[in-house]
């Protein structure tokens, strides 16, 4: 399996926030987000058997694993990592880009989808798998990544068209102001949740963190 770092910190986004987790970021990723903040990812990693990486995890004394990247649904052995994982008694959250099919990952125990939609200032939407939405359930993530008004109507447009059970969360971009987005949410009475990126908050803009 191809992986960019393994790495411990406090998950910064989505229903885990502040939970103490063991990152696996994968190589490699099929889209190129115009805000992306882990293009050091799109590169080949290294390789690394499962072993290597579930005995990596075990030393961090977590209960919490985030499979992120990159996209880890590129790699065919993220499916694997997952259900041992599971089997271990790990809780998974899968930060995925959106653009390819979550549904063999639905079916496995102690699994959390945290499924992003692009928006226009992504220069991604066009590639965005609405199919994923319906799949989703109570306990997985859409989140929406929103740099400005036209990103916040794109937003709300797509909710409206494609009702999800999954929580939704709006994000600002990382650098831009957060407040108008919060203003726009209570003005609108949406029910989604507004989150900042803890890690960010925290130790700034800096990988591994």
């Amino acid at each position: 399996m191809r992986i960019i770092e393994i790495f411990h910190s406090l998950q910064g986004e989505g229903p885990f926030t502040g939970t103490r987790t063991s990152f696996v970021r994968t190589a490699r990723c099929n889209l190129r987000c115009a805000w992306c903040d882990t293009t050091y990812s799109f590169g080949p990693g290294r390789e690394r058997s499962l072993p290597s990486i579930l005995r990596e995890v075990r030393g961090h004394r977590t209960t919490h694993v985030c499979l992120t990247g990159g996209e880890p649904l590129l790699q065919r052995e993220s499916l694997d990592l997952v259900r041992v994982l599971s089997e271990r008694g790990y809780t998974t959250t899968i930060e995925t880009g959106g653009s390819l099919d979550v549904a063999p990952y639905l079916g496995i125990e102690r699994v959390v989808l945290s499924v992003d939609v692009k928006c226009p200032s992504s220069k991604m939407a066009a590639r965005n798998r609405w199919d994923n939405l319906k799949l989703l359930r109570r306990g997985d993530v859409v989140k929406f990544v929103v740099a400005d008004r036209a990103d916040y109507r794109y937003a709300k447009r797509a909710l409206a068209r494609y009702p999800t059970a999954a929580t939704v969360v709006f994000q600002p971009v990382w650098g831009t102001p957060p407040g108008p987005l919060a203003d726009w949410v209570l003005a609108d009475r949406l029910n989604v949740r507004v989150m900042l990126q803890e890690h960010k908050v925290l130790w700034g803009d800096v990988p591994g963190r």
